[in-house]
Order: structure tokens, then C-alpha cells, then sequence
């Protein structure tokens, strides 16, 4: 297991070791202490899983008061997996940064409280497995848009397959943010 810190404060890409052979492979999900010694000190209360088909863009999405951490995997298929700063006072507010999350590389993301976080689907379909560090609080479900021009995401895809709830999402500078 190996942690690279990533070019946002706090935000840790993790990539777990597999063992492969014959039959397949294996690898550890999670493990508590190597997390912990990696820099991953939240403790997780809630997993969630989507399936999304090929342009689905989901996000980006956060909760201001109830803030998650959330720790990202791909397990089928391939996509783009963004943070966003939404710490108002941070030195790296609005500033972004993605990766290229797949079945294949097996890698994970870690996003600390105050991210707002974004993925879009570039493979046939994708499914993503995540962990938080708060449970979901449908009341305190916040989002900016996806193509906001003060964040300027450089998303692989032009026109995305976005919920009704994210084509009315507010920009930035008119959310209520984290911090």
C-alpha cells in the first residue's frame, strides 16, 4: 500500500498492492492502521455504491455543516474523479484537482471535509464504491456547478448526462460553503 499526497491540501491518493496470480487477484479494500499511518485518520461510518453509464456526470456535491470525508474507489470500469476546496478562508479555495480512477489501477482517492467532489464516467458503465466519514444528510446536501468558470474543470467530456438536482446547482461564489 502506498499514499502520495495529492496537489490539494489533505486530498491523498492511495494505491493498494495486488497480488495477482492464475486465478485472479487479491488486495486489501481497507485497512484501518495502514490508513491511518498513510494519513487517512477518518473514521468511516457509511459505504455507498453507484453505477453510472458512459457520460454520467454526478456532483459536485458536499455537506457544509455535516462535512463527509470520503474515501473513492472504481471498482468496474473507469472515471474522472474531481475535488474541489469549498473551505471559504482556505489558500486553495475553488482550486481543483482530478484523476483517472479504474477497475484497472484499483486506486483510491481521499477527500477531506470542506472538498466537494465530482466524478464523471468515461468507460461503457462504472461502478464506485465510497466511504464516509459522516452518514448522508439529505438537509445539509449541498453542490456547485459542474461547469463553474472560476473552478474551470478540464472534465474528458463535453456534454455530460447530469440529475435534474445537479442542472440547477449554484455557482461558487453564490453557494454556501464549508469553513
Amino acid at each position: 500500500m502506498t499514499f502520495e499526497n495529492a496537489p490539494l491540501p489533505g486530498v491523498i491518493l492511495c494505491k493498494p498492492q495486488r497480488f495477482r496470480d492464475v486465478r485472479g487477484f487479491f488486495m486489501e479494500f481497507y485497512h484501518a492502521q495502514k490508513y491511518m499511518a498513510g494519513g487517512v485518520k477518518e473514521v468511516f461510518v457509511q459505504d455507498s455504491r453507484s453505477r453510472s453509464i458512459k457520460g454520467v456526470l454526478r456532483g459536485l456535491h458536499y455537506q457544509p455543516i455535516r462535512q463527509q470525508a470520503k474515501l473513492v474507489s472504481c471498482t468496474h470500469g473507469e472515471i474522472f474523479d474531481v475535488a474541489v476546496d469549498v473551505r471559504r478562508g482556505s489558500p486553495t479555495f475553488g482550486q481543483w484537482m482530478g484523476i483517472v480512477l479504474s477497475e484497472e489501477n484499483a486506486w483510491q482517492l481521499f477527500i477531506p471535509k470542506g472538498f466537494a467532489h465530482g466524478f464523471c464516467v468515461v468507460s461503457d458503465v462504472a461502478e464506485i464504491f465510497y466511504k464516509t466519514s459522516e452518514f448522508y444528510d439529505v438537509s445539509d446536501d449541498r453542490g456547485i456547478r459542474w461547469d463553474d468558470p472560476e473552478i474551470a474543470i478540464k472534465w474528458p467530456i463535453e456534454r455530460p448526462i447530469l440529475s435534474e438536482k445537479d442542472k440547477v446547482l449554484p455557482f461558487l461564489k453564490d453557494a454556501k460553503c464549508c469553513g
